[in-house]
Order: structure tokens, then sequence, then C-alpha cells
């Protein structure tokens, strides 16, 4: 191209954090373009296959790190598509957490009060309702049987599926066929497609600039559909403000490689990194163990071995999620379906007397992969990881056509980290080991190191210009017009499930975008119902986006 395109916004990503910006401020007026890096994938493109060129390697970024791998969302829709829509709410004591910076590391102008009604207005729009015990599936109802034999509650998670279209495949992961889960593809982006919003597939976001007049230029690369790696085409678009949802693997490396050209970033740019504390277990069972437990009777040649039917998380133990107890110590244990492939890889054998994640006994492990339990650990982490210097192109040095990269992310844990992840193990083998329910193992981290499919904190809001990059209202400090709104953002992990949190942040942070439109000539308003025309979350919001605006 010769010539640079316009617009007023440019969104980077199409996740939680660039689709609800994309409707919020196309519904109000601004001209929108949205660059997203993976393919537009649609109900009738999912697969239930692993297989190459299935749904499963176009729509995932599986990036391996120096001691951290990342799991996330690549398509249209971003992490909404992949993920498991289990959506609880961020626990009140987290936005009081200091870590071991031994300061508050959320702003002080947010907390749970503060973040309700926003809360409010994705759970509105999504929607979000709570399970219950009749939509469990049978392994979140064995979880939470074992749970209550040994003394512990559990609860059924709060989630943004349509149980009546849901079929308990549990392929979820690789986008949902039947359009039970609701990912963005049902709401925020059909509505601001339809308030005049442009999204781009396929459209790799370089870098930015900033141009004489204080807007922005945004360079990309149209790559090939099936191999990522190949350059189909290069690009401009200028925009009086940019937003920067990427995800946390990928907004830093795009802010770093652009420093050359925009200045000085803030320390924050690229550091803190948080895996949100996440760890697995898996539980090998005992299959009359299970029927003694359950109280429940089969045919005697026919095990339960039912691991494989649901729809993921649908039970969690919240005892541990207690505000009193010491930083650190602070954990959920949530049921979880993870599919065959990474997580046969990472498991380990129970008691091995040989090696633990491969050989022998780990044939035999996975050839039981029907009996197993997954329980999922989210905890507190220490914010230690930190992002080197960007690749030439893209966030990662791709070694596959899709799918597989190297990235430059280290991350050493803590001995705070540590402590939250082996007090959950044993809180985990005390459960499910009690009277010889199961055999239970922690997944390895010798092969890809520690690992997260909730990656937060690597561009972050806080008060503290030395520990995080954005203000309060998600602009990065030193280059007004940049906003992020991604699960970068997220100052802390949240020892649940993020996206809930990530899309209320979202949410609160339009109003200041709108306003920084203003300022720059743009005729935008902040309003628009929620993507179905709803009203209620909108009145809830009212007074608090009004104060945000001005």
């Amino acid at each position: 191209m010769t010539a640079s395109e316009s617009t007023d916004v440019l969104v980077i990503g199409s996740g939680f954090g660039g689709a609800i910006t994309a409707y919020h401020l196309a519904a109000g007026g601004a001209r929108v373009t949205v660059l997203e890096r993976g393919p537009w994938l649609e109900a009738d493109d999912f697969d239930h296959d692993f297989k190459f060129g299935s749904s499963t390697t176009r729509a995932f970024e599986f990036t391996i790190g120096d001691g951290m791998s990342t799991l996330g969302g690549n398509c249209v829709g971003g992490g909404s598509v992949v993920y498991f829509a289990a959506m609880p709410r961020a626990p009140r004591f987290i936005f009081e957490r200091q870590g071991s910076l031994g300061h508050r590391l959320w702003p002080s102008a947010i907390n749970r009060d503060v973040l309700d009604p926003w809360y409010d207005r994705v759970a509105e729009a999504l929607p979000v309702t709570l399970g219950d015990w009749n939509t469990a599936t049978y392994a979140g109802g064995l979880w939470a049987a074992a749970c209550n034999a040994a003394g512990h509650t559990a609860n059924p998670l709060p989630a943004a599926v349509d149980d009546e279209l849901c079929t308990n495949c549990n392929w979820m992961m690789s986008g949902c066929k039947f359009d039970a889960k609701r990912s963005l593809l049902l709401n925020y982006l059909p509505a601001a497609i339809a308030a005049g919003a442009e999204i781009r597939p396929l459209h790799e976001v370089q870098e930015i600039s900033r141009l004489e007049d204080g807007s922005y230029r945004v360079s990309w690369n149209r790559v090939h559909d099936v191999d990522y790696r190949m350059v189909l085409e290069s690009g401009t678009i200028d925009a009086k403000i940019v937003v920067v949802a990427a995800g946390a693997p990928a907004t830093p490396v795009i802010l770093q490689r652009s420093e050359k050209n925009l200045g000085t970033m803030p320390h924050g740019v690229g550091r803190y990194f948080s895996g949100n504390g996440e760890r697995l277990n898996t539980a090998l069972l005992d299959e009359d163990k299970v029927r003694e437990l359950l109280g429940l009777s089969t045919a005697e040649e026919l095990p339960y071995a039912s691991n494989q039917i649901g729809k993921g998380p649908t039970v969690a133990s919240w005892d541990y999620l207690d505000g009193s107890r010491p930083e650190f110590e602070r954990y959920s244990l949530e049921q979880l379906y993870f599919p065959p492939g990474l997580g046969t890889i990472l498991a380990q054998v129970p008691d091995a007397t040989g090696p633990t994640w491969f050989g022998a006994e780990k044939k035999k492990l996975v050839e039981q992969w029907r009996s197993w339990l997954t329980i999922f650990i989210m905890s507190e982490d220490d914010n230690e990881g930190v992002f080197g210097a960007p690749p030439a192109v893209g966030s990662a040095d791709r070694i596959s056509q899709q799918m597989l990269g190297f990235g430059t992310l280290k991350y050493r844990p803590t001995e705070n980290t540590w402590r939250g992840w082996n007090l959950a193990d044993a809180s985990i083998k005390k459960i499910l080991e009690r009277d010889g329910l199961a055999r239970v193992m922690p997944w390895t981290n010798d092969v890809v190191g520690a690992y997260t499919v909730h990656p937060l904190a690597s561009c972050r809001i806080g008060d503290d210009p030395a520990t995080s990059a954005l203000d309060d209202r998600h602009e990065l400090r030193g280059h007004p017009g940049i906003f992020v709104t991604d699960g970068s953002a997220v100052p802390t992990g949240l020892t649940v499930n993020p996206a809930m949190t990530i899309a209320a942040l979202a949410e609160r942070a339009v109003p200041g975008i709108v306003k920084a439109l203003q300022e720059r000539g743009v005729d935008v308003r902040y309003g628009a119902p929620g993507p179905a025309g709803e009203t209620s979350g909108r009145r809830g919001t009212a007074k608090v986006a009004a104060a945000l605006a001005r």
C-alpha cells in the first residue's frame, strides 16, 4: 500500500478487551476498525478433532517461554471462542493484594464494590447464569461429592453457557458447534458490526508509531489462512486512538517493538506478568470407590469412566478463598476437563517407579484417561514474569504453520508462588485420596515449564508509575491516546477464572476512551445499551460512567 487508511479508533485484538470497546465506541458514533491476528471461525467451522488444520490448531496460540508457557485464543472472538466460559467475579481480597512489592497493586480507584456494576453489565450482555446441580457435569458432581466426603464445600460455577443448547460434548475448547457457549461471536461482535465497526481477520499488528498531529499509525501484516508464517500483504492504518487488546502474551511485545517509534515505554510494559497462579492435578480414579462414593450402580463390566462427558468446569471448591488467610495461601480448586493432547503429555504417573511423565507406566496411565479427574488450581503468584526483547515479527517465533511458537517470556516461580501451589496440591491430594478414591499427581513443569491458560498483568493498571504501565483508566503512561484493555491490564492473579474481570474492566475503560476521542474532535457519545438492547446494566453504571468521562 502506498497510502495509509484512516479511522477514528484502531482496536488490536477481538477478545473481551477488543470486542467490548469496539462495540461501545462504534455504537457511540466513532469509526472503528478491529485488526485480529487469527482467522474468523463460526459454528460450522468448529471441528471435533485435533488434527492439523482443524479449528483447534487454527484458533489456539501455544507459546513456549522460558519457565512459563501460555495457551490462548487466536481468532475473531479471541479467548471467548476457546475458553471454558466459567465467569466468577474476583474475590474482594484480591483488590487489596500487595504481593512482594509491599504496596497495593490495584489502583485505589478500583475495588470489588466499584467493579460490581460493570460485572453486572457483562453478566447481562453475554449473558452469565449461575449453574446448579442439575446442570453440573458428571465430573463436577464427582468433585463435589469428594469435597463433601472430606468435609469441604463445593459450588456450581456461574457460566456463559446456554444449557438448553449444550450437548455436553466437551469440545468447547475447540469452539462450540452448537452456539451453546456464549462467546463474543454471539453478542458484542455482531453488535459492533451492526453499529458500523469493521473487523479484519488474519491481520497481525507489528508496531505503532506517532504522527505529527498526535494521532497514531499502526503497521500490520496480513497472514496466510493456513500458514501464519506467510505474509501476503502489509499496510498501515492511521487512528486518533489505539486500543491494544492483543492478549497478555502479545500486547507487551507490540509495545516493546514500538518503543523505537514512540519513545520510552513505561517500566511496567512486559514486566510483572502473572500466570494467574495456575497449576493442574490429575487424579486416577478407582471406579469401585467412585461407585461407593456416589451410591450408584452400573453394569459390572462397565465402569463410570466418564471424564470425557460434559462441558469443562462446572463445580469449584472455594473454601480456601478466605480473605483472612495469608497472601499466597488462597486458591480455588476447580473441576476441569482438559482434552487429550497437552494434558496427556504433562500428566504425571502417581507413585511411579520410573519416569513420571513418559515411559511404560505413563502409557498405562494414558490408556485410563476416561477415569481421570482433573483439578485446576488458581492461586496467588508473585507477578514474576518478564518479557525479553521482542522477536522480529509477531509476538513469538513460530515453529509451525499454526499454533506453536517460542516466546520471550521468562518466569521463575518465587517461594511465594510455590507456597500456594504446594498447599493447593496437598489440599487436592487430601480430598481425592481419602478412602482410596484416587491417586493424585500434579502436572509436570519439566516439559514446557509452568503453564497458564489465563495470562495476565504484563501491562497492568495501577497507581505507582514505577510498577504499572497504565493509569487507572487504562491509558498508557506517557503515550496519550493509547489504551490497553485486555488481560495484560489486570494487575494481579485473581484466584478464579479471569474472563469476567477482564470484561468488566474493559466496560469500565470505555467512558475514558470516549472522552479522549471527544478531545480529539470525534463526535462520539457513551451510553449504548447492551449488545441485544439490554438497559438495566447501563442504568447501573450511568453515574460512575459520567464521572469516568469527565
